[in-house]
This record gives structure tokens, sequence and C-alpha cells, in this order.
């Protein structure tokens, strides 16, 4: 079974950027597609990001397009979402997620293609 950890988060002011990273292991990473959520107090977890199993694809929710980045090294067995002009509206716990199976388009950014889950990363976004 895959674990996921995520790092990186912390409190930033407004318009500062962030790199979070997600190391997965006990399985091979390159297999995988992986996807970035968040979950802000009192909402849903919503997707914001997701990269196919080769990086060839990503997506991104459309409150974050143009400002979030993801990327994955599968030798180092990390994914990472680069965040810049971070808002406070930005302000979630941060989780990844990996679906051994291909997951067609923007269904990537989709809560019920997943199972597997990190503990999160605090992301405050707070002058």
């Amino acid at each position: 079974q895959l674990q996921l950890v995520e790092s990186g988060g912390g409190l930033v002011q407004p318009g500062d950027s962030l790199r979070l990273s997600c190391s997965i292991t006990r399985v091979t990473l390159a297999y995988y597609a992986v996807a970035w959520f968040r979950q802000a107090p009192g909402k849903e977890r919503e997707g914001v990001s997701c990269i196919s199993s080769d990086g060839g694809d990503t997506y991104y929710a459309d409150s974050v397009k143009g400002r979030f980045t993801i990327s994955r090294d599968n030798v180092e067995n990390t994914v990472s979402l680069l965040i810049d002009s971070l808002k406070p509206e930005d302000t979630a716990v941060y989780y990844c997620t990996a679906n051994l199976y291909p997951v067609p388009g923007r269904r990537c950014l989709q809560l019920y293609e997943y199972e597997y889950w990190g503990q999160g990363t605090q992301v405050t976004v707070s002058s």
C-alpha cells in the first residue's frame, strides 16, 4: 500500500510563493497519476491540480490556473506543487493523493477517483 507524506506548508503573506512536496513511497511512482487537493475550514475537499503518470498531462482548477504549477520526479518519488501569488483564499490543508489507474481528463480533479491520502500540510495566507 502506498504511503503519501506532504510537506512545505506554512504561514505566508499574500503575494508570496510556496512549494509543497509530496513524497510517495512503497510503490513505483511512475505508474501513478497524482493529484493535489485542498480543504478549507467548513468547506469540502476540492481538487486543485493533477498530473498523469508520465507527467505529460496536467490539469488545474479554474480558481488556481496560472498560479499553481504541478510537477513530478519519478526518480525521487516526489510530486511538487508550486503556488505563486498566494491569496488569503488559498488558506487550507493541502493533500496529495494517487491513483494506479489512468484518470481521463479533468476527472483527475474529482475526489471519488482516489482512495489513499496523506495527512496534509497546512497553508495559511495572512498579512
